[in-house]
């Protein structure tokens, strides 16, 4: 099994269900692992991998539609991901909301999910 990793993708969007989230927006940190089998070893082409730049444009896409919930937005996009990439078999992903409206936390806020496809 091969696993392929975005890290620390930064995006400003307007998920959340208050209306100063949705008028402001927020910055967002994702995190994603694609697990999968290459056509063959050792990887000499792309297209015996899972495209790591195609995946972030799957994602960076996504991330600009707003969503209510963060857990509605990290299921969609491990679907997706599964949806588009034959050779995934799993996937794993992070959203952390960097800013929430919420008095006195001090901190980030986040939902992780992760799939596999053979459930």
């Amino acid at each position: 099994m091969l696993s392929i990793h975005l890290h620390n993708l930064v995006f400003f969007a307007h998920h959340g269900i208050w209306a100063e989230e949705k008028l402001l927006g927020n910055e967002f940190e994702v995190n994603i692992t694609v697990k999968h089998s290459p056509k063959k070893l050792p990887v000499r082409h792309l297209e015996d991998t899972v495209d790591y730049i195609a995946v972030y444009e799957l994602v960076k896409q996504r991330m600009m539609v707003p969503t209510p919930l963060l857990e509605t937005l990290a299921t969609d996009i491990a679907g997706q991901i599964l949806e588009r990439f034959a050779l995934a078999s799993s996937v794993f992903i992070s959203i952390r909301k960097m800013h929430p409206p919420a008095a006195q936390l001090n901190g980030s806020v986040g939902v992780s999910f992760e799939i596999d496809r053979k459930a």
